[in-house]
């Protein structure tokens, strides 16, 4: 197998560790994720001879242009990290899970009387979640054991009228009887609190009245029962085991690291982003300190943390360091003042944070062994596809003579609509290789009725570079070249608005074949007379470039389009109901959230949500503000007769 060097390099600085591999392609696209006991033995076998490899992972390897791994403590965090990082990037050739369920957890629920029960959706409800588990029937065992060993609660009721009748868990005392009335508060309590502190980690004083019972059921020759007691115990050791890249009482924290090896300064920071208390992602950030003065470790992380989250749109509520920045509490001020919420800069120094940081420090160690041959990488796939792109605009006769170098900053554009119907514009803006999605820009088409996709375009584009007389900042920067989603006729739409706002901006045609595929780029030269279709064979950087530009400003514009279409079916239902203006409508939604569960509560339909709620429809719909019965009993009668 041929492989090229900047991968045989990579292979050669593989730690013999556990961790997880993300191969990409040559646009950074993640293609595959992976698990392994060890990097070096796993990510190795991809290339080596090809001969006896399965065809679909003779395609995923031909198409490797690098690769970055993750190290780990363990394989079951191993585990627990691809899968998280699967979902993020959906990446080609994983088997993705349709319906995309989560791993379980333990919940203790904050209800008046706290259950134990398991669970795969994490909700701000108060709540404690302990987890994620990979093992769902030990799950199901240990809530099983807790439920069992502090005779808790099991049922979902919430009120417990007179003459309620307990149920067969408190006669085999198996539950302690909320219903009756007989429980005190302070006894109920300590019993949670024992579960909780199981679940925390303390299990040694549950697993040694267990490991009791097996041998008093084993002595008297109850082997049946001395095995479900040996099963508990199992599970017991397989739920201990920590997972690390999870927090379980933060849902959500960015941990930042510096890059470096031995004792040097660094310009390099890698930052770790747990969201709904899952690690999803790593990404590293360079400084340029060419020219500062500053050199003291703590001034340059303030500047880093000060740069990097007045950039991102998503500042976390915690920052996770392994020394606190220079000005530390006017930083969090400030960040906490850009992102509407309470931000902390914190340096854990115990539990699972600190657990979560070492992780961290350990996989940046390994990293800073990869950092310049991976930018030394992605600085020649950038040179080559800014050379390709050259070689198309000296084609079409916009430029000529040798490659000087330059980065391109490309835009395209797509519509959207159904049936001439809600018609959306949408602009996506590449730097180089990377998507600049804070610059995407989403049109709604206001004066064209009818499908008229020129027309439509003809207006976005329209829009969309007047905007730049008007002083708008967000539509200052031009592009260097504009990618239309069609052939002829959307290339001379596009010339006539850039002409007739006198602007001189190269465009290219993205046009495909009857199997809906790339087939090449059309342009007009500059004489305004012939037209040229480019063949991208020999340009396979461009090609996957202009393929994945194609899917992102479709992707983009179809979402906005249903986005609009479902707010409106969602409107334009409510208004047929007779009594129910724009204010009932506005109240509705928002205490119901949707048509659909407003449809539920109406005809009478049973969900999850519904549990221990008494009361019917007409009552439920009734106490939304500003309604009343009578309003109610129109909303039901509508949806019934629908």
């Amino acid at each position: 197998m041929n492989v090229p060097e900047n991968i045989k390099e990579a292979l050669k600085q593989l730690p013999d560790t556990p961790g997880v591999y993300m191969h990409k392609d040559s646009l950074g696209n993640v293609i595959y994720v992976g698990k392994a006991i060890s990097l070096r033995n796993r990510v190795r076998q991809y290339f080596q001879s090809s001969r006896n490899m399965d065809p679909k992972v003779r395609s995923m390897v031909s198409q490797i242009s690098e690769f970055e791994y993750i190290t780990v403590d363990s394989e079951m965090e191993a585990l627990i990290l691809e899968c998280n990082l699967i979902k993020k990037h959906r990446p080609k050739y994983n088997i993705l899970l349709r319906d995309d369920k989560s791993y379980p957890y333990i919940k203790v629920t904050n209800e008046e009387w706290p259950r134990v029960i398991k669970t795969r959706n994490v909700r701000k409800d108060g709540g404690s979640y302990f987890g994620p588990y990979s093992d769902a029937g030990s799950v199901n065992r240990i809530v099983d054991l807790l439920n069992s060993s502090f005779a808790l609660k099991r049922c979902s009721a919430v009120a417990f009228p007179q003459g309620f009748r307990p149920c067969l868990n408190y006669h085999i005392n198996q539950c302690r009887g909320i219903c009756t009335g007989s429980v005190s508060r302070e006894e109920y309590d300590e019993a949670v609190a024992g579960a909780v502190d199981f679940l925390r980690g303390h299990s040694a004083p549950l697993i040694s009245t267990i490991k009791k019972r097996m041998k008093e059921a084993s002595d008297r020759l109850d082997y049946e029962e001395a095995a479900e007691y040996r099963d508990y115990i199992a599970a017991a050791e397989a739920l201990n085991e920590t997972q690390r890249v999870v927090l379980h009482h933060s849902n959500e924290a960015d941990i930042i690291v510096r890059v470096g090896k031995d004792d040097k300064a660094t310009d390099s920071f890698a930052v770790f982003s747990v969201r709904e208390g899952k690690l999803v992602e790593r990404e590293t950030f360079s400084m340029d300190m060419s020219s500062s003065i500053d050199s003291d470790s703590k001034s340059i992380l303030e500047a880093f943390i000060n740069q990097h989250y007045s950039r991102v749109p998503d500042v976390p509520r915690e920052i996770i360091v392994a020394q606190l920045p220079s000005g530390s509490a006017v930083l969090e001020q400030y960040l906490s003042e850009i992102s509407a919420h309470s931000v902390k800069i914190l340096k854990p120094e115990r539990g699972e944070k600190k657990a979560l940081l070492k992780l961290a420090l350990n996989d940046a160690a390994v990293l800073a062994e990869t950092i310049d041959r991976k930018a030394k990488a992605a600085a020649e796939r950038r040179d080559e596809l800014g050379r390709e792109i050259w070689d198309v605009l000296c084609a079409m006769g916009a430029e000529s003579g040798p490659y000087d170098g330059r980065q391109f900053r490309a835009e395209a554009y797509d519509i959207s609509n159904t049936n001439g119907i809600d018609t959306v514009g949408a602009m996506v803006v590449y730097e180089g290789l990377k998507a600049d999605k804070q610059s995407y820009r989403k049109f709604r088409v206001r004066t064209v009725e009818g499908q008229d996709d020129y027309a439509s375009m003809r207006e976005v584009l329209s829009r969309r570079f007047l905007r730049v007389f008007s002083g708008d900042d967000k539509f200052a920067v031009l592009p260097d070249i504009i990618f239309m989603d069609g052939g002829k006729g959307h290339v001379t739409t596009a010339l006539e608005v850039t002409e007739a706002t006198g602007f001189d901006i190269p465009v290219v045609g993205m046009v495909k074949d009857d199997h809906h595929r790339t087939r090449g780029l059309i342009v007009r030269r500059p004489d305004g007379e012939e037209w040229i279709e480019i063949t991208l064979a020999d340009k396979p950087l461009l090609y996957k470039y202009i393929g994945t530009m194609q899917e992102e400003v479709h992707r983009f514009a179809i979402t906005y389009h249903r986005k609009l279409r479902s707010k409106k079916l969602e409107h334009s239902v409510l208004d047929e109901i007779e009594g129910i203006g724009p204010k009932r409508r506005k109240a509705l939604l928002a205490a119901f959230g949707s048509v659909k569960e407003i449809k539920k509560i109406a005809t009478g339909s049973k969900t999850g949500s519904d549990a221990g709620i008494a009361d019917g429809p007409v009552e439920r719909l009734a106490r939304v503000d500003g309604m009343d019965r009578r309003a109610a009993e129109k909303v039901i009668a509508f949806f019934k007769n629908r």
